[in-house]
C-alpha cells in the first residue's frame, strides 16, 4: 500500500488516499474531487480549473499522469 495526498495529485488539501496502484489512488482522488465540486469548495474548484486547462492538451495530460505514476512508483510501501 502507498499513500498520496490530494495536493500531491493536483488538488487542494492534505486528504490522504491509499491504494495498491496509482490507478486506485487516482480513482479515490477523482471521487474526492467530485465531492468537493458538489460542495463548491473554492480551493478545489481552483485546482480543478488548472487540471481542466491541462486536459486541453492530450500530451500534457499524459505527461502529467506519467510524472505522478513515477512519484507513486518511488514511494515506499507502508
Amino acid at each position: 500500500m502507498k499513500t498520496m495526498t490530494c495536493l500531491e495529485l493536483g488538488g487542494a488539501c492534505n486528504l490522504k488516499f491509499t491504494g495498491e496502484t496509482f490507478e486506485e489512488i487516482a480513482e479515490l482522488s477523482k471521487k474526492h474531487g467530485m465531492e468537493m465540486f458538489q460542495k463548491k469548495d473554492e480551493a478545489h474548484l481552483t485546482a480543478m480549473n488548472k487540471m481542466r486547462a491541462l486536459m486541453e492538451s492530450p500530451q500534457a495530460m499524459q505527461d502529467w499522469f506519467e510524472k505522478k505514476r513515477e512519484i507513486f512508483k518511488n514511494l515506499k510501501e507502508e
